[in-house]
């Protein structure tokens, strides 16, 4: 009876594993032995090919004055002459402020008289040393004396120019800040002067284009509130390149004889360089990458990713400076679905 039940248990067992073999095998997953090389995709092309690309740069550029300054006294003192119309163009040389100076143009009074005698006491003693009444050394005496009350002359004159405000350049007075009997001193800002005929525009391109822009190119640009178009002409580029933007700061002066254009205002620029001639592709078959870009290029009808270094672009092209030959087909459509080393069919190619 034990050998049966032996007999039994091993039947059993050896059933129980020959299940689990059949149940194991039909769980396995298939081998699929259609690899990425043989799978095929079917997708547009691009033959890479040289043509001129548009160099044209945008940029963000601010309306500056040609001149600007802020009028400041070099003395304290009570302002007792005003000649600020604000808002209004003045000539160079205008008075436009003169402190309370009575006290030294006394002193200045003064001095004359006294140059005016002392002349007198030289041409006097220049005769008499003529006919040998007195010396030298007397005669060298008064005529020092002379020569110390015109330093003395012009020390006061310098001082008598310092209470007063003459507009260093032609320009529009801005908002005065002082009136008439007011007391200021070196810190009072009494108002701003600016010349805005021409103005200037400051803007920065990235470094790349640095050896393109060169004194004398001409770039148009549009002001908030204007449709027109206005132009202007590079006449000053920074030697040295920042640093933290990686750009090049450019100035250009622009004509503005209405004076409707104001410093300080928003302008974009735009900057058309020469044309250069390059290997271009569409700008969508541009992949990016964390680090670099790259495009897919068809060699021996399989699928290469491949690095490339970018340059110039346009609305619709990219310059390959870098990685690509003219003539390789790039794939144009279906980048999500390529992968490495798959089987191309272009339907069609450009």
């Amino acid at each position: 009876m034990k050998g049966w039940i032996a007999i039994i248990i091993i039947f059993l067992i050896v059933c129980g594993i020959v299940f689990y073999n059949k149940i194991l095998s039909n769980t396995k997953p298939k081998d699929n032995t259609n690899k990425n090389s043989s799978q095929q995709i079917n997708i547009q092309g691009f033959i890479a090919k040289s043509k001129l690309l548009g160099n044209n740069i945008t940029a963000s550029g601010t309306l500056l004055a040609a001149e600007q300054i802020e009028l400041h006294p070099e003395v304290s003192g009570r302002v007792i002459s005003l000649n600020l119309t604000e808002g209004k163009l003045v000539t160079k040389g205008t008075l436009l402020l003169k402190l309370n100076a009575a006290d030294l143009e006394a002193q200045y009074n003064k001095l004359i008289v006294q140059k005016d005698n002392q002349e007198k006491i030289v041409n006097r003693s220049k005769t008499l040393l003529k006919t040998d009444n007195i010396s030298q050394q007397d005669y060298d005496l008064v005529v020092v004396q002379l020569n110390s009350l015109l330093s003395d002359i012009d020390l006061i004159k310098a001082q008598i120019n310092k209470t007063e405000i003459h507009a260093p350049f032609t320009g529009v007075l801005g908002l005065r800040n002082v009136s008439l009997g007011a007391y200021v001193d070196p810190s009072t800002l009494i108002a701003k002067l600016q010349q805005i005929n021409p103005l200037k525009i400051d803007f920065s391109v990235p470094e790349k284009y640095s050896s393109s822009v060169n004194e004398g190119d001409k770039v148009d640009f549009f002001v908030e509130g204007f449709s027109e178009k206005f132009i202007g002409k590079i006449y000053a580029i920074e030697p040295d390149i920042d640093a933290l933007t990686r750009s090049l700061k450019i100035r250009a002066f622009i004509s503005n004889p209405d004076s409707k254009l104001h410093p300080g205002a928003f302008a974009k620029v735009n900057l058309n360089l020469a044309e250069i001639k390059g290997i271009v592709v569409p700008s969508q078959t541009i992949i990016p990458q964390t680090r670099g870009k790259k495009v897919v290029v068809s060699k021996n009808g399989k699928a290469v990713f491949q690095e490339v270094e970018t340059g110039m672009r346009d609305e619709n092209n990219v310059q390959i400076i870098k990685g690509i030959n003219e003539g390789d087909t790039i794939v144009t459509t279906g980048l999500l679905f390529v992968k490495p080393d798959q089987v191309l069919k272009f339907t069609k190619v450009e």
